[in-house]
């Protein structure tokens, strides 16, 4: 008997002396205009760094190493279907972060943890409130 998966994501903290990196998404359908960590799907076969790896060089032109990658931690959440998102952070990146998907993006901002902006995809908030890991968090359930 096939079992259905569990869609699984992906997000990375850049971090820049103390502030963090935010994107403001735009033109996705889904939560468009609040801010959240870059980040994305993993994909069939992609490990959870190569994931981040490779959605960091999408959305924002930069590259990241595989060994730069340390786990922070995990979000079990009901939204429109039980999702698990992980949670990854690093220091250490080439190039510039810039708007690389403007379908899906409108906007960056470096951030320090302690005084994000209103308008924040809630379970981000609640991860960036967990402050540093490892941690496991559960959102959305009734």
């Amino acid at each position: 008997m096939a079992r259905p998966g569990i869609p699984t994501g992906v997000h990375v903290l850049l971090w820049r002396e103390e502030r963090v990196l935010l994107m403001r998404r735009a033109g996705t359908g889904f939560f468009d205009g609040l801010y959240s960590l870059p980040g994305g799907h993993v994909e069939e076969g992609e490990s959870l760094r190569r994931a981040a790896i490779r959605e960091m060089r999408e959305e924002l032109g930069v590259l990241l190493e595989e060994n730069a990658l340390d786990m922070l931690g995990v979000v079990h959440r009901r939204s429109d279907t039980n999702r698990i998102d992980f949670f990854l952070q690093t220091r250490r990146w080439q190039g510039t972060p810039v708007i690389a998907e403007p379908d899906k993006c409108d906007g960056l901002l470096w951030c320090d943890p302690s005084g994000l902006p209103d308008a924040m995809v809630p379970y981000i908030r609640e991860a960036l409130a967990a402050g540093e890991g490892p941690w496991i968090h559960e959102a959305g359930w009734p």
